[in-house]
């Protein structure tokens, strides 16, 4: 489904990624891993067109997308899910979600109805602004209007960072269901034990290079493996 070749990006004099490669199949879900600043974000934003690359090709389906305006990747069928959350914070929850609304060749697959039933709480809250909601509620909404775009790959970066165990927990039980549906996930996250769970691969990045790439039962399995690239 997605494929990156030779990925090289950075900002001004800074170069941040030396050819990154990765690739993700049909209802497949890669793990993107490395210690802080290592180029992950950076990759996201490469791949979304929220930083150009200088060099490499990002291809989706066939269809090259690299040096292509955000919005055009968007329609293309890649969904982000972004760090920090970003919801708009003066609309309400059924506004974020419907703002974002796409549907692809026929019926979308994820409607309103559809979210709602993913996250309840939406449901419950629907009234509500993006700054009424907690951390784990504008995450939820985060997720819920990255697949309102009905996107043939979902992208989260750092999803649950800074959730308490409990709604982070929450979170993964979404994206386990969304894996069982056979949705297309690129994640960034930092707690490998989850992600053993989720992941059929992972892809870690040292120093804007990739590092180690393999199946993540291998990764998790090894912890001389992660203390090396993973751990401070």
């Amino acid at each position: 489904m997605l494929r990156v070749a030779g990925l090289q990006a950075g900002y001004g004099p800074a170069q941040i990624l030396f050819g990154v490669d990765l690739a993700i199949g049909e209802g497949e879900a890669l793990a993107l891993m490395g210690r802080n600043g290592m180029g992950k974000s950076t990759t996201v934003r490469a791949i979304m067109g929220l930083l150009r690359p200088r060099a490499g090709s990002v291809c989706l389906r066939g269809q090259e997308l690299a040096g292509a305006a955000p919005h055009r990747i968007a329609r293309a069928g890649i969904g982000l899910v972004p760090e920090g959350r970003q919801v708009f914070p003066t609309l309400t929850v059924e506004e974020n979600l419907v703002a974002t609304a796409a549907s692809r060749r026929g019926a979308p697959r994820w409607t309103l109805a559809r979210v709602y039933g993913l996250f309840p709480r939406l449901a419950e809250r629907r009234r509500h602004r993006g700054h009424q909601l907690s951390g784990g509620e504008q995450q939820m909404l985060a997720v819920g209007r990255a697949l309102m775009t009905n996107p043939a790959l979902l992208i989260l970066d750092e999803a649950t960072e800074g959730l308490a165990p409990l709604i982070r927990r929450e979170i993964f039980a979404c994206l386990h269901a969304l894996r069982a549906e056979g949705e297309a996930i690129l994640v960034i996250d930092k707690h490998l034990r989850e992600l053993a769970t989720l992941a059929d691969r992972a892809t870690i990045l040292e120093k804007g290079r990739v590092a180690w790439s393999g199946p993540m039962q291998a990764l998790a399995a090894d912890p001389a493996l992660a203390d090396r690239f993973l751990h401070v």
